[in-house]
């Protein structure tokens, strides 16, 4: 039986073990997804070498950036955006190679390219991590410019604070990359000025628990549309079955 599971720490609930498996009874293929909770990227090999029918990973906090230096090689996009989501893992007689992909950036432009106008130029991307990175990759791929916000001073981001009423004009495409708002947390949302607001502006959350994040039900009382992250996780698990299935890429 081939194996696939899900790298990260901590796993609480997981999106991915509950789709896979669901797919596997559905469709009648010989295969089972697993959570692997490793609390430190050096265990990847040890899950591996223990795991001879393993066929592939999904990396998921706080590993998509750490686990590039393990792979052999990573993809074009993934090296672009500097984080690895998937790993396709090949058995040659007693080696192993590792091929490292990102489809978050397949899962998110394809979830949010419909709801893109002609006024939707620039992106807010909430939040600095290996989620971001992806996503700021797929804004510029549909040709959107885009300024990161950071909690901290960085170089090439602004604050929260800093975020005027011009600017949500402005840049009124938000994207929230941050766990700000998820479950159990359903009370808290970015800090912005939702009250600036109107149906010129996308919020769109990568968070899919709660359906409606609190930065999601402001934007909407404002007038700004609205979509979490539940659509861009299943794009996401399709891109994954076709980068350990398919023909390499």
């Amino acid at each position: 039986m081939d194996k696939y599971g899900l790298i990260g720490y901590p796993l609480g609930h997981s999106f991915s073990i509950s789709y896979f498996n669901q797919k596997f009874a559905d469709e009648g293929i010989d295969a089972i997804y697993e959570n692997f909770e490793i609390p430190t990227i050096n265990l990847l090999h040890e899950i591996i070498d223990s795991n001879p029918n393993l066929k592939g990973l999904n990396v998921t906090i706080p590993y998509k950036e750490k686990v590039i230096p393990y792979l052999d090689s990573i993809s074009p996009e993934a090296r672009a955006i500097g984080a690895v989501n998937v790993i396709k893992i090949i058995h040659e007689g007693k080696n192993t190679i590792l091929k490292g992909y990102n489809s978050d950036v397949i899962g998110f432009t394809q979830s949010i390219e419909p709801m893109l106008e002609k006024h939707h130029k620039k992106a807010l991307i909430l939040g600095t991590g290996g989620s971001s990175k992806a996503i700021c990759f797929g804004l510029k791929s549909l040709g959107i410019e885009t300024v990161f916000v950071s909690r901290f001073e960085r170089p090439g981001t602004i604050k929260y604070n800093a975020i005027t009423p011009e600017i949500i004009k402005e840049y009124n495409v938000v994207i929230n990359c941050t766990p700000c708002g998820m479950y159990p947390n359903v009370d808290e949302c970015p800090q912005l000025p939702y009250s600036a607001m109107d149906s010129h502006n996308i919020l769109y959350d990568l968070i899919y628990n709660p359906d409606k994040t609190l930065f999601m039900e402001k934007g909407e009382r404002y007038g700004a549309n609205v979509k979490n992250g539940l659509e861009m996780l299943l794009l996401q698990a399709f891109a994954s079955w076709e980068f350990w299935n398919g023909k390499d890429k």
